[in-house]
């Protein structure tokens, strides 16, 4: 299995059979983030992108089994950013914390028309930062829209390449129109964003398997890769909980598959270890998302336990963040973060 290690850190190609063998298997977890680790040094370097992540809306009119913003949860307090409280955080990201990327984050609220989304977009490219949407399933006319107002990024997370599943966990929705989707944000010039939760009920290695292929088959420039935490409010909420082991082992032949593309270490990761996103920058990862978010709003966007409390911002120069990284020898980028593709 170490030559199926060594071919990827080479080739950065494997098949299904040989992904699924290095998944199968713990004998040589430390060898596998150690290539993993390498590949992230030669091919995106040692600083770490941080993006400034704001969750502007917790109403969503998906009823997603896992997620708890789910419709039909009526434990939840709903909010709305306004365009003026979006902006006022983008500015305090950009002009206090000197944060250069933005990520707008919601749930598929349809208040947000194209129309006002586009007047956001404009907006917020007027404090010079790149800007990620993540805010579901839109048309091909919408991405389009998105990306010439000035929107740079989309990320739109498959969840699972294994369609039945999909469509159990997620009714009423289509997988084959969340791929469409995939396709038109790299078709309108939005760089793709995309992941999955590792440990999901029913998942298999051998879909996990298919989900790297896949990253690779849609030419990925970002991908997020967390595991799966059930959330108490959700029919899945006495489902087993996703391990952080093995979802290291996909974030790193992720990384050795598609070498010069951004990962985050993901808040989950974090959720589950007090050290999560370390060992994740460490095993492939070179992003990390700091959550600017309003505490009084924050708290509402639980998509799973414990996410709200984790990687928020404490102090307006990122002191924490930036000693928690230094202390695997590593810096905060000063660039935009864009993917610089090698291959």
């Amino acid at each position: 299995m170490n030559n199926l290690i060594k071919k990827a850190a080479l080739t950065h190609e494997l098949n299904h059979e040989e992904i699924l063998e290095i998944l199968s298997s713990n004998d040589l977890n430390s060898e596998l983030f150690l290539a993993a680790d390498k590949i992230r040094q030669e091919y995106v370097g040692d600083k770490i992108h941080l993006r400034g992540l704001i969750e502007f809306s917790n109403i969503c009119r998906n009823n997603c089994l896992y997620c708890g913003l789910r419709r039909d949860n009526r434990n939840i307090t709903r909010y709305r950013l306004s365009s003026d409280e979006i902006f006022n955080l983008a500015e305090y990201a950009r002009n206090k914390l000197g944060l250069k990327t933005v990520v707008l984050q919601s749930g598929e609220d349809m208040y947000f028309t194209k129309e006002i989304m586009c007047s956001i977009i404009a907006r917020l490219k007027t404090l010079d930062i790149a800007l990620t949407l993540s805010i579901g399933e839109k048309s091909t006319e919408e991405y389009a829209a998105y990306r010439q107002a000035g929107a740079d990024r989309f990320l739109l997370r498959i969840e699972t390449t294994d369609k039945d599943l999909y469509h159990r966990l997620d009714p009423d929705m289509s997988w084959d129109n969340r791929r469409r989707c995939l396709k038109d944000i790299g078709l309108s010039g939005l760089e793709i964003g995309s992941g999955v939760m590792v440990g999901l009920p029913e998942q298999t290695l051998s879909s996990l398997a298919d989900d790297i292929l896949f990253f690779k088959a849609i030419n990925a420039d970002m991908i997020g890769i967390g595991p799966f935490i059930p959330h108490p409010d959700t029919p899945l909420k006495n489902c087993q909980g996703g391990d952080l082991e093995l979802s290291l082992k996909v974030m790193a032949l992720t990384r050795l598959l598609l070498p010069d593309i951004n990962i985050p270490a993901t808040t989950a990761m974090e959720t589950l270890a007090p050290n999560g996103q370390l060992m994740a920058l460490q095993s492939g990862a070179n992003v990390i998302m700091p959550n600017i978010t309003l505490a009084e709003y924050r708290k509402n966007y639980e998509l799973y336990p414990g996410k709200s409390a984790t990687n928020c911002v404490k102090d307006d120069n990122l002191s924490e963040l930036n000693n928690k990284i230094a202390s695997i020898g590593r810096k905060i980028s000063s660039d935009y973060g864009f993917h610089h593709k090698v291959l």
